[in-house]
């Protein structure tokens, strides 16, 4: 091509000038088009050239940006692979502001491993630890590891939501680290404690596996390991007692959480309702809509790291006599004193429930304080053992039939209807279904689950911290705490679309297991009972994504009893994996605290999903000889950011569109399903489109084999009569799940939890 231009001349970003030649730009752009060689870059030339010759003078950012611009019009369902060259483009430049900002050639790519940690621990970006704990020597062997090569897996979007939000940067915005520099630091940070001489090996087996993305740690994990600020996990529940101490020393705690970038479930279902007694007094409480509000104020004033605000969810048991105000007050409309438009919703339901509104009975309320007052037992302590029968229904029979309890006669019916109108109109409710989480919970012999996190895949044993005194000695105020289950759990997903294709599971899950095990001993959490709880369960939640992705690589169709047969036969390789890697550990380093009695413990796990070949018997056996690491085990959760990164599917979703933009705060960017060509095509069907029950029996199948639960959204059109609503809640209940999600329609607007995602 040639090329005829008037001269000018080019701003330097370091500084300085030099002559503009269109002849280097083209051997650039035929450089990073080089491996795509079906792309027309001869137009691509043409329209940079063009536009650049428009101005007097450049520099060497509005060069990059028009070859970002230009590559990014490009990309399109007939030829997604412009979006490797704008994240070779974007990558080139990175290498070079990176050694600018270093002080090395930027021939090399990648500069000195040891000399960042220098730096940046000088700067007080990252902590000293992985100095104080690594040799030069193993800094140096490690640092031969790093692989350039492997920044060429990443997408556009994948890469520029790594380097905006990810890649540690000096007080002014600079960059310095790079991708892959990101993913070793995790590795080192979350290998430092295990024996010297293994530990190099786990360094190595966890680089392997996050530069080739075949997994994604969790978001707090990903933002903060090797950082001097913030911690690792990413959720946490909170259950707050029933006292005006409890309720504030609650809030104190979510604030503390947020602020190191925490997700915060909460449970308000132990909270006295509106009227209630206090002191004796009757009808002078408030309930629980003063308390979300103080929350809601909580989670607007005190951000997670100054990156986002912080994102709370609270859950109320459907016969709590609040529910109704509960449930309008994310709505657009009525008294905005009774509104908490940054809390999210969910609502714990027992089967009963369902049942009533199965059958158009009417359901009753009831104050929990004149419950414990009249009845002397909480009601939201129980659940029914088995289907259609326990302990919940005949306590709640009880209440309704006792004549001295105060009580609310409501057709059931009128409650899910409000709940359906909140979620079309805002997303939530989410939906928790009590009586199914707590007969599949391995640690029921402590404890009970009352409802989940802010995203829906945790559940784990939760109970309310209380103050026993509080005394003065030696001039000090002394405070005692009976500290409740404060739950926490350490989030890491497979990426499916990459890791299963390759056959690396069997790899991967171990090296996996232990990444997680490892974050509950370095995890320094501000809240002491969550601390506590930590240890006791060692809970951790290893999750995947990239589902839909795997299905087009398959090419098996979404709404089809072999996607249903192949996510069954998948999550029961990935439980066998996660299950059979933590019992080495337990080998290893012993099991967590409260195995004794647990359904590990005594085999009812292994009974109750039917696992019954010869491989699950002996791996029941093994448990039951040798213990397990982790009390929980397995969780799937959002993912959106982290599968972004990744260059695959969110979870276990559907996609949205093959084709759409992803928007930035100051840029859209397009973004085609991974791997679409013509094969995979007619296979990405969009989750609007998608029949709803396909996805719930694929969810129901999944579900047996995970211990905690699943981020699961119904997507559903805006214009959905409430019949065919309320019986894709019906389907999703009587088919074992645990949780569902956001109510997605096509008309709401829905930020993506990120806290979860892994």
């Amino acid at each position: 091509m040639t090329i005829e231009t008037k001269s000018k001349t080019v701003v330097l970003k370091g500084g300085g000038e030099e002559k503009f030649e269109p002849e280097l730009l083209s051997t650039y752009i035929d450089r990073m088009t080089s491996e795509y060689p079906h792309l027309d870059t001869e137009e691509f030339k043409d329209k940079i050239i063009q536009s650049l010759e428009m101005k007097e003078s450049v520099t060497t950012e509005q060069i990059i940006n028009e070859m970002l611009l230009r590559g990014l019009e490009n990309i399109s369902p007939e030829e997604p692979d412009w979006t490797y060259v704008c994240s070779r483009i974007f990558l080139d430049q990175l290498y070079k502001e990176a050694a600018l900002n270093r002080g090395y050639n930027n021939d090399q790519k990648y500069g000195s491993y040891y000399d960042l940690h220098l730096q940046l621990s000088e700067l007080n970006i990252y902590s000293n630890h992985l100095l104080n704990n690594y040799s030069k020597a193993e800094f140096d062997e490690l640092d031969g590891i790093i692989s350039p090569d492997r920044d060429l897996l990443f997408n556009y979007i994948g890469i520029r939501t790594l380097a905006d939000r990810y890649l540690a940067r000096d007080h002014k915005g600079r960059v310095y680290e790079l991708p892959q520099e990101r993913f070793l630091t995790i590795a080192m940070t979350l290998m430092v404690n295990e024996p010297k001489e293994k530990r190099l090996t786990y360094v190595k087996e966890a680089y392997w596996a996050l530069s080739h993305l075949y997994m994604t740690v969790a978001t707090p994990t990903l933002a903060n390991a090797g950082k001097s600020y913030g911690q690792l996990s990413s959720c946490f529940i909170d259950t707050v007692d029933d006292s005006l101490q409890g309720i504030y020393d609650s809030n104190t705690d979510i604030a503390n959480l947020s602020k190191n970038g925490g997700g915060i479930g909460v449970y308000l279902g132990k909270i006295r309702s509106h009227g209630s007694s206090i002191k004796g007094f009757k009808g002078v409480s408030s309930g629980v809509m003063p308390w979300m509000k103080q929350l809601n104020n909580t989670a607007v004033s005190v951000d997670q790291l100054g990156q986002r605000q912080g994102a709370i969810a609270v859950y109320l048991d459907v016969w709590h006599q609040d529910i109704f105000k509960f449930l309008d007050a994310k709505l657009n409309n009525g008294d905005e004193r009774q509104r908490t438009h940054d809390l999210f919703t969910g609502v714990c339901i027992p089967d009963l429930f369902m049942e009533k509104v199965q059958a158009r009975e009417d359901w009753y309320l009831f104050d929990p304080h004149e419950v414990r007052q009249v009845m002397g037992y909480s009601l939201e302590d129980y659940y029914d053992e088995g289907q259609g029968s326990g302990s919940f229904r005949e306590r709640y029979e009880e209440c309704v039939n006792h004549p001295d309890l105060t009580k609310e006669k409501v057709p059931a019916i009128d409650i899910m209807k409000r709940m359906m109108i909140s979620q079309l109109e805002t997303g939530t409710p989410y939906m928790f279904y009590r009586d199914e989480a707590n007969r599949q919970n391995p640690n029921s012999h402590k404890g009970m689950i009352y409802c989940s996190n802010l995203c829906t895949e945790i559940m784990q044993n939760q109970s309310p911290t209380t103050v026993e005194e509080q005394t003065t000695k030696d001039g000090k105020i002394v405070i005692t705490k009976n500290p409740g289950d404060f739950v926490v759990c350490n989030l890491s997903s497979i990426n499916l679309g990459r890791a299963v294709p390759n056959e690396v599971l069997e790899r991967l899950i171990p090296i996996q297991v232990r990444m997680l095990d490892n974050v509950i001993d370095l995890n320094n959490i501000p809240v002491l009972q969550a601390q506590l709880t930590n240890q006791n369960y060692r809970a951790v939640g290893l999750g995947t994504f990239g589902y839909h992705h795997l299905l087009a690589l398959k090419g098996i169709k979404w709404e089809s009893e072999e996607a249903v047969a192949f996510a069954d036969q998948l999550y029961e390789e990935i439980a066998y994996l996660t299950i059979q890697a933590s019992m080495n550990l337990a080998k290893e380093k012993g099991s967590y605290p409260y195995f004794e009695g647990s359904s590990w413990d005594n085999g009812q796990y292994f009974e109750d999903r039917g696992y019954v070949t010869q491989d699950w018997q002996q791996l029941k056996e093994d448990v039951q000889t040798y213990g397990i690491r982790n009390g929980y085990l397995m969780a799937i959760a959002p993912n959106s950011s982290t599968s972004l990164i990744a260059g695959s599917t969110a979870s276990i979703d559907p996609i949205f569109k093959k084709f759409y933009s992803e928007e930035k705060k100051n840029y859209k960017i397009p973004v085609t399903a991974p791997d679409l060509n013509s094969q995979t095509f007619w296979l990405y069907k969009s989750a609007y489109d998608i029949d709803h029950t396909w996805s719930i029996q694929q969810n129901a199948a999944r579900q047996r084999h995970i211990d905690q639960s699943i981020s699961f959204n119904f997507y559903v059109k805006n214009d959905i009569k409430a019949k065919e609503l309320l019986d894709l809640h019906l389907y999703a209940w009587e088919s074992g799940l645990k949780t569902t999600y956001y109510t997605r329609s096509t008309s709401s607007d829905i930020e993506d939890c990120e806290s979860c995602a892994s």
